[in-house]
C-alpha cells in the first residue's frame, strides 16, 4: 500500500453483502485488472455466517482471478478480530474511536499484538467518522499530532481519519478538510483510510488520495444500487432469481468499475 501512496494511486476496498454483491466487485475488478479488498462488518458476518462469508471470498478472489485480500471492517471488539485472525483475514480493523483515546489506544494495541502472530495487518480510527444513523452535524476532525501519538504508540498499519466524511448517504456535498490530511499525511508514517467513500465527489477523491489517502472504503452505494436495481426490475411475474439477480449483479459491476478508475487514475 505504502508504494501506492507514493505513486498518488489508491487502493479501492468494498463491502460484500452476499453471492451477488461479492460477484459484482470481483467482475469489475477483473474486467480493470485491478486489485481489491474485500470487506466484511459484524452485520455481514452475522447474516452469512463467519466461515461461509470468508470461503465466498476465498473463492470468489481465485475463480475471478483477482488479486484481493479479506479485511473485517469496523470490527467491535478485540475477540470478533481474533475469530476473523483465526478463520485466515488479511487484515482487520478495530474501532475504538467512540471510546476515550487511552482505551482506543489500549484495545487497539491488543489487536496490533495479536495480529502480528498471523502476518497480519491492523487498521483502527481515529476522530469522528458519522456511522449510519448518527448526525453528520457534530465533527470531530482527526488532529495531526493526536495521530503521531495514536500510531507510535499502537503500532498499527493503517489509520482511518476524520477529515469530513461520514458513512451513508451525505445530505448535502461533503467538504474534505485537504489542508488538515495534509499535515496528518506529513506527520503520520502510516496507511490513511477513507471511510464514507460513498457520495464523495471523484474530484475530492482523487485530490485526497494525491494528498494521502491510500484506501477508500465503498459500501452504501453498493447497496444502494443493488436494491434499486432489483426494485426496478421486481415490475413483472418473474420469480427466477438466477435471471433477476444478475441484472443488480451488474450494476455493481458498472458502479465499481467507475470507482476503481477514479482512485488509479491520479
Amino acid at each position: 500500500m505504502r508504494q501506492l501512496t507514493s505513486e498518488r494511486k489508491g487502493l479501492l476496498a468494498t463491502n460484500f453483502y452476499n453471492l451477488e454483491t461479492l460477484h459484482g466487485v470481483l467482475a469489475a475488478a477483473k474486467e480493470t485488472n485491478q486489485p481489491v479488498v474485500l470487506q466484511l462488518t459484524s452485520s455481514s458476518i452475522d447474516y452469512m455466517g463467519l466461515h461461509t462469508a470468508v470461503e465466498l471470498a476465498r473463492t470468489g478472489l481465485k475463480e475471478f482471478g483477482v488479486e484481493g485480500w479479506i479485511h473485517l471492517d469496523h470490527g467491535s471488539s478485540v475477540e470478533l478480530a481474533q475469530s476473523c485472525l483465526d478463520v485466515g483475514f488479511d487484515s482487520v480493523m478495530i474501532d475504538g474511536s467512540e471510546l476515550a483515546f487511552e482505551e482506543n489506544i489500549r484495545i487497539t494495541r491488543e489487536v496490533v499484538k495479536r495480529a502480528q502472530a498471523y502476518n497480519a495487518n491492523v487498521e483502527a480510527e481515529l476522530g469522528y467518522v458519522a456511522k449510519l444513523g448518527q448526525s453528520h452535524e457534530a465533527q470531530v476532525f482527526t488532529q495531526a499530532e493526536e495521530a503521531k501519538v495514536f500510531v507510535e504508540e499502537t503500532g498499527v498499519d493503517a489509520l482511518a481519519v476524520a477529515i469530513g466524511t461520514a458513512h451513508g448517504f451525505y445530505k448535502k456535498e461533503p467538504q474534505l478538510q485537504f489542508n488538515l490530511l495534509k499535515d496528518i499525511h506529513a506527520t503520520v508514517d502510516t496507511i490513511l483510510v477513507l471511510h464514507g467513500g460513498s457520495g464523495v465527489p471523484e474530484e475530492q477523491l482523487r485530490k485526497a488520495i494525491t494528498l494521502g489517502i491510500c484506501k477508500v472504503n465503498l459500501a452504501t452505494e453498493i447497496k444502494n444500487i443493488f436494491i434499486k436495481t432489483l426494485q426496478a426490475t421486481l415490475n413483472g411475474e418473474e420469480i427466477d432469481l438466477r435471471k433477476i439477480f444478475p441484472v443488480a449483479t451488474h450494476s455493481v459491476t458498472q458502479l465499481v468499475k467507475e470507482k476503481l478508475l477514479v482512485v488509479q487514475n491520479n
